[in-house]
């Protein structure tokens, strides 16, 4: 059984040699090939075969285009940096004022730099390894994208001071992210990943009326163009485990402080939960025996759907032992489950 029939057996709650290992690199995946991180961002190329090494090497089981969430924002025209070892910031928010808004108009993927450079990368997978991984392509939530382009300060007095501006902003954001996730479901992605963090700080009430909403739709896009989705909101997202699901997301990460049994009951017959012991504490920083008792506490708290991985990235000084332990650990105990 190849990762694909893997990831797709156990969407489907069928039988599996292993339960997939749905670690996120990104980082790490630069580090492992020797490679600058400026340059695993901006050539996709080298973000390809750093992918492809680590799956094969560490037994993850799909390769992901995600590197960043300023791509983007770069082609809206903001001011990004690139440290040449560190993950691309926002120098300079591009909507400062309400009226700034009129500076961002909805790019041809196609046509910019940095999400066609993505593009490229979910293309180059689906030359190299089409059925055998499941290839990950990204973009932001419009939440996310939101907050990228107002910074999060503004954003969160613009819920009480202008919700109408907010609305607007939002409306702007989540055609970008259609339009972007779809060139790359042409490109031959499986799966659309949507990375909305800033959801996990605004509570249910804000969730439901300002993220839930365009998150749907950005899902119900990525399900009419024959794909499927995979929903990303590290932090604390147990006040919204209720309402995530209406999203209609295949899979959903849990970061790990949210308990992930409760996540996997919620979820069940509607999506699977992946997740989600500590990427630090376990990951980076634990032993053998912790590593064993965190990913098999995960297994026995899932179901025949869920996924295993760190609750959220992989940190790039992450030992290769640590990386190996976590494979051995699923091949061990996942029994055919």
């Amino acid at each position: 059984m190849n990762s694909y029939e893997r990831v797709k057996n156990r969407l489907k709650g069928n039988p599996v040699d292993k339960i997939p290992n749905l670690n996120i690199i990104m980082t790490f995946a630069a580090k492992y090939i020797g490679i600058p991180y400026k340059k695993y961002v901006t050539d996709f190329k080298v973000l390809v075969e750093g992918n492809i090494l680590c799956c094969e090497k560490f037994g993850i089981d799909m390769v992901s285009a995600i590197s960043d969430p300023c791509r983007e924002l770069f082609d809206f025209g903001a001011n990004v940096v690139f440290p040449e070892n560190d993950v691309p910031y926002c120098k300079d928010f591009l909507i400062k004022e309400y009226v700034d808004i009129k500076k961002v108009k909805v790019k041809d993927p196609l046509k910019s730099t940095r999400m066609l450079d993505r593009i490229k990368a979910v293309e180059l997978f689906n030359g190299k390894i089409k059925g055998y991984f499941p290839i990950l392509g990204w973009v932001e939530g419009a939440l996310a994208e939101l907050a990228d382009l107002r910074g999060i300060n503004e954003m969160m007095l613009d819920f009480y001071d202008a919700p109408d501006f907010i609305v607007e902003l939002l409306e702007l954001c989540v055609e970008q992210e259609i339009r972007f996730a779809l060139e790359q479901i042409n490109a031959g992605a499986d799966f659309i990943g949507i990375g909305d963090a800033v959801a996990s700080l605004i509570g249910p009430k804000y969730y439901r009326k300002f993220a839930l909403p365009y998150e749907k739709r950005i899902i119900e896009e990525i399900h009419k163009a024959g794909c499927k989705a995979k929903l990303h909101i590290c932090g604390n997202i147990s006040g919204i485990l209720d309402y995530i699901c209406d999203t209609g997301a295949d899979i959903i990460d849990i970061d790990w402080m949210v308990d992930f049994g409760t996540a996997a009951k919620k979820f069940e017959g509607k999506s699977s939960a992946c997740g989600n012991f500590n990427p630090v504490s376990i990951l980076l920083e634990g032993s053998e025996k912790d590593i064993e008792n965190a990913v098999v506490s995960c297994i026995n708290m899932g179901n025949n759907t869920t996924f295993i991985a760190a609750g959220c990235e992989v940190p790039k000084n992450t030992s290769n032992e640590n990386m190996l332990r976590v494979d051995e650990i699923l091949k061990r105990y996942s029994n055919f489950t």
